[in-house]
């Protein structure tokens, strides 16, 4: 009997929580890191950027490549693949 009750009270209780709030939508990319400067190295050898002045803080990013998570749109970013070919440039 005992059973029966808690569970009767704690399928009560289970309706009176809040439903999950969406995750916040993350902002429309922006082209904060001057992006949009250095797309037309997209298909171009990464020996390039060699002759390259790429603004602070930029990364040069390859395939299987460890790098940090945290999100900063300020930053350019070019990503290069097994190929050596430059696949990517964004900011994050």
């Amino acid at each position: 009997m005992r059973l029966a009750l808690s569970l009767a009270l704690l399928g009560l209780l289970a309706g009176c929580t809040q439903p999950p709030t969406a995750p916040e939508a993350r902002p429309a990319p922006s082209d904060a890191c001057r992006a949009s400067q250095y797309a037309r190295l997209m298909g171009k050898d990464r020996a390039l950027l060699a002759r390259m002045t790429l603004p602070d803080g930029a990364r040069v990013i390859g395939p299987e490549m460890a790098v940090t998570a945290d999100y900063r749109p300020d930053r350019l970013n070019v990503e290069y693949d097994e190929n050596d070919m430059i696949v990517r440039v964004s900011c994050f």
